[in-house]
């Protein structure tokens, strides 16, 4: 309220906006003779030392053996479990990677390989009967959580498919069947065929 009559128009009276704001003019002018108050004093934070801290050497000995032959590749956690075993404790496992962070030691501690690039396998075929591709696909029956396999064998030149077999149960043994009924239905010989794994049609 008093705010509002220090930010009035000039043109607007003060008794007009005494009155408006139901306020006795003798308030204000004691409000305004009234001395400001001193302005808070700013505390200083103090920076107290915590008690349970580890001390320089204490640190030096976490890096230690978190860098040592025995931990060098183990994750903070594990080393924290494996110092446990032995009846040992040092210090907890977030003051572990606060430690690492502090010497740019955080993240994989394990060897790394290079990223491998590996040549794409691609197939070609002149002629047809030349390579086959052949693929599983589970197809979902009326009751819940059992399926069927059905095995399907494509020719890459014709995109025929060769042979093709339904079964409850998927191994080796049926898709050994299921080729050398196809390769004997066609005439080919061994070595005459090239046969790869891949996605069934759709």
């Amino acid at each position: 309220m008093m705010l509002a009559l220090t930010e009035k128009p000039d043109r607007l009276p003060l008794s007009v906006a005494c009155q408006a704001l139901v306020l006795n003019r003798s308030t204000l002018y004691a409000w305004q003779r009234r001395p400001l108050p001193p302005p808070p004093a700013r505390l200083e934070r103090k920076q107290c030392p915590q008690p349970r801290a580890l001390s320089a050497d204490e640190r030096q000995a976490v890096l230690e053996v978190l860098h040592s032959e025995g931990h060098c590749d183990q994750p903070p956690a594990q080393v924290y479990a494996s110092l446990l075993e032995a009846g040992r404790y040092l210090c907890s496992v977030s003051t572990m990677h606060r430690l690492l962070r502090s010497v740019k030691a955080q993240g994989e501690r394990r060897p790394q390989r290079a990223a491998q690039h590996h040549a794409i396998p691609r197939l070609l075929a002149t002629r047809a009967n030349e390579v086959w591709t052949w693929d599983i696909t589970k197809l979902p029956t009326r009751r819940r959580g059992e399926y069927l396999s059905l095995y399907v064998v494509l020719d890459l030149f014709s995109r025929f498919v060769v042979a093709w077999m339904v079964s409850r149960k998927e191994n080796s043994a049926l898709s050994k069947q299921l080729f050398d009924e196809a390769t004997t239905r066609y005439g080919i010989q061994p070595g005459e065929l090239t046969v790869h794994r891949t996605a069934a049609p759709r």
